[in-house]
Parts: structure tokens; sequence; C-alpha cells
């Protein structure tokens, strides 16, 4: 069982390794937080250049913000633009008081979301004796660019949370806001329950669960649409002709189709469910010209984007789909047990024309390449690593960096936790 300790010196890490943006700062940034270790990030965001600039941005500020409140820290360097931050917490999580909390965004492009990443892994282990729920309110965007959006967060993430860790969030969609268009800040709540003193957070399966063919066939496609109200009817047909193409005798379902109330506001999810309860999401943010395009050309461009992305994330056999491997990182190090969210292997099983998988129900013989080593060959986690997207992999060097007990085999696809608790 890992406690809370705090070394002399800060620990040093340099923005630009790995993904070397946001997502190291807030990860960095939430670990410190829950294990009170002082922390240094200079060149922070430094693979960030051109429009997106690098050092922090409004939305790194406001979660931090609220970290340096919540804990008490010493902090220098927190401003917009910043290139090097200091962190030095010095309050754990359960001397947390309060049970409602809001932090409101320094504008509508700071995504709530990725504010929600950074502190709720501090907020996780802030319970208190009583078992009191904890209840968050952040103001900003909902949908923007280089962000998970709402629909995401809460139709993959939150709900794998629940399945992989028992991780229950109430959540709601108070008002949307865009970084597009009209700007004003939307509002996402969320309510759960943290763990309270003493306890740590568990896996709920077993991490070397057989893999089979069973768990990609499929048993319903979600699909959310947010465009404008003259994109909706053709997009919908586009996506229901391309969807059935690529994976026949698949149920469709149109869970959300809103409009964005602006030309050029156009969000695309879908949510693929296997029969044994896996899923897998894939969007699209048009970012692209779009004036002198009718809805038609709109809806082709769109719809063939998302289904061959979705389509190619489930060719892969993997147990997560490519963003979801990298939010679970944060969780997979604290966690007391051992989890594997591999993201598998490309099979070649597949027709040329149609790229639709050859024999699926025959399959069985092919699974043996992503069944787990019997042998673990420990990684090294000096530099980022593993499998899996840049994101990923740089995701597992900050876990090991903040957490040296943390242990991770076969190329991060298994992980043993550090046992997290608080006295």
């Amino acid at each position: 069982m890992e406690h809370n300790t705090k070394p002399k010196k800060p620990l040093q890490l340099d923005g630009r390794i790995g993904e070397g943006g946001g997502q190291l700062v807030r990860i960095a940034c939430a670990l410190a937080a829950i294990k009170s270790q002082p922390i240094r990030i200079d060149h922070v965001r430094g693979n960030r250049r051109g429009n997106r600039g690098g050092g922090l941005k409004a939305q790194h500020v406001s979660a931090i913000e609220w970290l340096v409140n919540a804990t008490g820290a010493e902090v220098d360097g927190l401003v917009v633009g910043s290139h090097s931050l200091e962190f030095n917490p010095s309050l754990p999580p359960t001397a947390l008081k309060d049970r409602k909390f809001k932090v409101v965004a320094g504008n509508s492009a700071s995504s709530t979301l990725l504010i929600f990443q950074a502190i709720f892994p501090f907020l996780l282990f802030a319970g208190n004796e009583s078992g009191d729920p904890i209840e968050l309110e952040i103001d900003g965007g909902t949908n923007v660019s280089f962000s998970l959006s709402y629909e995401y967060l809460d139709q993959v993430l939150l709900p794998t949370l629940q399945d992989r860790f028992g991780i229950t969030v109430e959540r709601q969609l108070k008002k949307r806001a865009w970084a597009v268009g009209p700007q004003f800040r939307g509002r996402i709540w969320l309510k759960f329950q943290p763990l309270i003193p003493g306890q740590s957070l568990k896996p709920r399966e077993p991490w070397d669960k057989p893999i089979s063919a069973e768990d990609f066939k499929l048993s319903h496609i979600d699909i959310n649409i947010l465009v404008p109200s003259a994109l909706q009817e053709p997009l919908q047909n586009t996506l229901v002709s391309d969807l059935g193409q690529l994976f026949p005798d698949v149920d469709i379902k149109f869970v959300v189709t809103e409009d964005s109330g602006h030309d050029a506001r156009m969000y695309t999810l879908l949510v693929a469910h296997s029969q044994t309860g896996l899923r897998w999401g894939r969007d699209y943010m048009y970012n692209k010209a779009w004036k002198k395009k009718t809805p038609e050309v709109l809806s082709t461009e769109i719809s063939r984007k998302v289904s061959r992305d979705l389509f190619e994330e489930i060719s892969i056999r993997g147990v997560v789909d490519e963003y979801l491997q990298d939010q679970l990182i944060i969780f997979q190090a604290l966690a007391d047990g051992r989890t594997s969210f591999p993201r598998g292997v490309e099979l070649p099983n597949a027709h040329a024309e149609s790229g639709i998988p050859d024999g699926i129900d025959g399959l069985d013989s092919s699974f043996k390449g992503l069944k787990l080593e019997d042998r673990m060959r420990r990684d090294k986690t000096h530099e980022p690593f593993g499998e899996g997207s840049t994101h990923a992999t740089t995701a597992r060097w900050v876990a090991s960096e903040l957490l040296p007990t943390v242990r991770w085999f076969n190329k991060g696809t298994i992980c043993d936790g550090v046992a997290l608790s608080f006295p």
C-alpha cells in the first residue's frame, strides 16, 4: 500500500517529451496533487507550434488553479502562455472538506472535459468518513477541437470507468458550448462517490480475461450528430448507408441528433458496442472549408471519414479504442491490482475491396496472438514507452515518473498499480 510522501526536491519534467502537449501537464499535476509531490515542468507544451502555440492555455490554468486551492500549494508560472510551471502541493485529497465545487474555465474554447480529466483523479481520493458524495460543475466548452466531447465522456469513458473500476459518475450536460460561432460558456454537472479513507481503487475484472472472437461481434452502433439542421437528414442517410456496407446486420441507433446552431459547427460521434460489453468510439469535428460545399458533399466527407475510422479501430481488435487507452492509464497506475487494456494487432484476413473481415466466426485461432503472453517482460519507464498512440506512451511515462512503484509489462499492455490509499 502506497501512501503520500513529500520529497525534498521537485521532480523535473521536460514538457517536450513524448506528445509534448497539455496531456503531460494534466497528468503530472493531477498525480502531483494526489501525492503532494513538488514538480517543475519546463518547456510546457513545447511540441505545440503554429496556431495551437506553446505554454499554458486557459484551461490548464483553470484546472491547476483549482488544484492549487485544494492542496494549499505554492505555485509559480501559473499564467496563460507560461512555458515553465512550479507546483508544490502540501494537502492530501482527504484534507478537502467541501463537497460541492465549481470551476469556471477561462473562455468557451477551454474544454470542460480536459479540466475534468485534470482534477477528477484528485477528487476520487477525497472521500470522507461519512461517505458523502461530491458534486462538480465546470463551465467552459463542451465540444471543442483537440479534446474529448461531452458525448464521448458520457458514452465511452465514464461507462468504461464504471465497468472496469466501479467508478460511478452521474452526469448532465447543462449547456452546450463550442469554440466556433457565437462565444459563451457551457456547463457540465457531475456527481460521484469518492473513495473513503483507507479504500483503494479496485479493478472489477480479471486482468487476464481471455479475448475471443465473441468480443468483436457488434450488437449495435450508436450515432451522435451535432450539425446544422440542413445537414441532419443527408448526414443521417449517408451514415446509414456507409455503416451498413462496413457493418452489415449490425443495428444502428441515432442517440443524439441536434441542431448545432451554426454552419461551422459539425460534430459526429460513433460508438460501437460488442455483444460482450466492449465499446469503441470514433468522432470527427469537421474543421475544413465548408462554405462552398453542399449538404450532400459535406455529408459524404463526414460519414466516410468517421465510418472508416470506426471500422479500422475495430479491425485492430483491441479491447479499448485509441483515445480510451490513454485516458485509462492514470487509473491503471493508481489502482490496487493488475489491469490490461491492449489495443491488439491488425488481422490479415480482410477483403481488399469491401474491407469486411473475412470469416469472423472462425477467428479464434487468430486471437492466439492477442492473448497476453505467459512471460512477463518488465518495461523500462525512463522515456515514453509501450504500444498505442504517442499520448498513451507519454501518459505511461508521466505516471511512472510520479508513481515510481508502478510496474508495466509487455509494452505497456499490463500494469501493476501502486494500490494508493489514504489513512
